[in-house]
């Protein structure tokens, strides 16, 4: 390239450059934006104050309030079944029938010994007012009459005797007939008709469990313990429900009944137990649940939306939008919390405006185009399982740990 060409170039690249300054000053550091255009759109919610219930999920079993192994009272052959696994029973319903003959005929040998006995008695009975008519007109010496006399009172032993056997008989018979002791849902078979059963055998013929209520087993924290005792001793029904597999399946709500009066040193845990109804027996014996209890009530908390929340490395803050339209950050100090909210013990006031959406975007002093949140509802009170109405105190809400 000749000497002429190259300056050319250079002339060219150097009013591109020029060209360009010139454009990027017009513009502005803002790439072609006005101060204006650079206000960043947010969502922001209002701190508010009220009350928050701190729960306790904790892992539970499902216990039945009575559970019965069903056996044969007597010993014999099974002769028949008569229900089938899953089956709702009431008190005094048949289950199951051991063969009756051999029971038949030991009733019918205690029945003929009784009316022999009897027999026996009732003669010797007429023989003692012959013999004590005759002693009367002294015709007949005082030791024969002695002697018909301890014969009656032996007769009247075999009597009570008899009768005895006679009734041990019949109700051998009448338990012949198995049925079930308490109301409930009996259990799959654990026999088959043609088997021998007894009252020595370990599996029993079935397994009735009474469901309607239930109850729940589970294990809180020691350190929670004295909260929810000062509650129960106060008087206060706790409800308490049931999780299944995820924090919105709920399978039942109950009422705290009991709790048990010592630490477990192996776990730092003390046992409670929480009652349903499981008037649609959504609870199973044995069944794993989780066990969600209200640990504490903050009556008067300071409550921030969980969504407004950030870290950084000082700790926890929050963007509150300014009275100019600007973020700020403010760092603020956190307690209990759940998907939704958080309490927050310093930093922030109620009614100021929290950044729940768009903080990403955000630095201090950045300015802000606000849209309020809409306001969450108000907690309801949660009282449907709890035994006189004495749950006003307890509002439902969102699981919270301590």
């Amino acid at each position: 390239m000749s000497r002429q060409a190259s300056r050319t170039w250079v002339a060219v690249l150097a009013g591109i450059v020029v060209i360009g300054g010139i454009w990027w000053v017009a513009k502005g550091p803002g790439g072609g934006k006005s101060q204006a255009d650079q206000t960043v759109p947010v969502v922001a919610a209002t701190v508010r104050q009220g009350g928050f219930v701190v729960y306790r999920s904790q892992p539970g079993t499902v216990t039945p309030s009575n559970s019965v192994l069903v056996r044969s009272q007597v010993d014999g052959v099974l002769k028949r079944v008569d229900f089938t696994g899953g089956q709702l029973v009431k008190q005094g319903d048949l289950l199951a029938e051991v063969d009756p003959r051999p029971l038949q005929a030991q009733a019918q040998q205690a029945g003929g010994d009784l009316a022999r006995s009897q027999a026996q008695l009732a003669n010797a009975q007429e023989v003692l007012k012959h013999y004590n008519a005759l002693l009367a007109q002294d015709s007949i010496s005082r030791q024969r009459v002695a002697d018909q006399e301890a014969l009656v009172r032996q007769y009247q032993a075999e009597v009570k005797a008899g009768q005895g056997r006679a009734d041990t008989a019949q109700l051998q018979l009448s338990s012949g007939r198995i049925t079930s002791p308490i109301a409930g849902m009996v259990s799959l078979r654990r026999v088959d008709p043609g088997n021998l059963v007894g009252p020595g055998d370990a599996r029993g013929i079935a397994v009735v469990t009474q469901s309607q209520p239930s109850k729940v087993v589970f294990s809180v924290p020691v350190n929670v313990v004295p909260r929810v005792l000062e509650r129960m001793h106060a008087g206060t029904c706790i409800p308490v429900q049931a999780v299944g597999d995820g924090p919105d399946d709920i399978l039942a709500t109950g009422h705290l009944l009991a709790a048990n009066n010592q630490v477990d040193p192996a776990t730092g845990t003390v046992k409670f137990e929480a009652e349903f109804a499981n008037a649609d027996n959504s609870l199973l014996p044995n069944q794993f649940v989780t066990a969600k209890l209200p640990v504490q009530v903050l009556a008067q908390a300071v409550l921030v939306p969980s969504a407004a929340i950030q870290q950084g490395a000082q700790g926890p803050f929050v963007y509150v939008v300014k009275d100019d339209k600007t973020a700020a950050v403010v760092p603020v100090k956190v307690g209990a919390s759940d998907a939704t909210t958080t309490v927050v013990t310093s930093g922030v006031t109620p009614g100021a405006h929290v950044v729940v959406e768009g903080a990403d975007r955000l630095r201090s002093g950045t300015a802000v185009n606000a849209t309020m949140a809409p306001e969450p509802p108000a907690a309801a009170v949660d009282s449907a399982a709890c035994r006189d109405g004495n749950a006003g105190a307890t509002p439902q809400a969102p699981n919270a740990r301590p």
